[in-house]
């Protein structure tokens, strides 16, 4: 099995890489994150996942260990498969996942494109009890988690992906007051 690889970025899309491995290119599909920052001509290490089809062999690699451990979990999932684990790891945050999952908040997973209703209570349900729910996660339910929340809901109506969201959030700077229209002001300027 393979567990992890290191090698020289060659090519990539929106969801995969080519590493050059002893003169080989080997495709690893990856989250959305992983391809935007590996930088080609680089070297780069990923946690892999060899999924085994009867008709394919297909490498999916991460970032960290936690990225890795999570897709597995989302694939004990039925009806989710590699493609749709992925594109979860690449919408949602392992932070958000956990909140979502904790909460009981399915609908976190609902704006996953390709995740309905039914699927994102199956995902809730499934990872509940597998996930590491730690006193500081469970108390971080904050003021800025629930305003960022409605800042997410706001960019995603304006029309912007969930991971373009995500990133505009993370461009918010720690010490912006827990207004909503504060936070969202702040948030379009990571588009200008």
């Amino acid at each position: 099995m393979i567990a992890s690889i290191q090698g020289k970025v060659i090519h990539k899309g929106s969801d995969f890489l080519i590493l050059n491995l002893g003169g080989m290119g080997i495709q690893i599909y990856a989250p959305q994150e992983c391809c935007e920052t590996a930088p080609i001509g680089e070297n780069i290490f990923l946690h892999c996942q060899l999924i085994v089809r009867e008709e394919s062999l297909t490498l999916f690699g991460f970032n960290t260990e936690i990225e890795k451990d999570y897709f597995n979990l989302l694939l004990g999932v039925n009806g989710v498969g590699p493609k749709l684990a992925l594109a979860i790891i690449s919408s949602i945050s392992i932070e958000a996942i956990n909140r979502a999952v904790i909460s009981e908040e399915f609908d976190i997973f609902v704006r996953v494109p390709g995740v309905g209703k039914k699927t994102a209570q199956k995902i809730t349900i499934h990872l509940h009890g597998k996930i590491k729910a730690d006193a500081e996660l469970t108390d971080r339910k904050s003021k800025f988690e629930d305003v960022d929340l409605e800042v997410l809901e706001a960019l995603t109506a304006l029309g912007y992906s969930v991971v373009e969201a995500q990133s505009a959030i993370q461009f918010i700077p720690k010490d912006t007051p827990g207004i909503v229209e504060e936070r969202l002001r702040v948030a379009l300027q990571f588009f200008s």
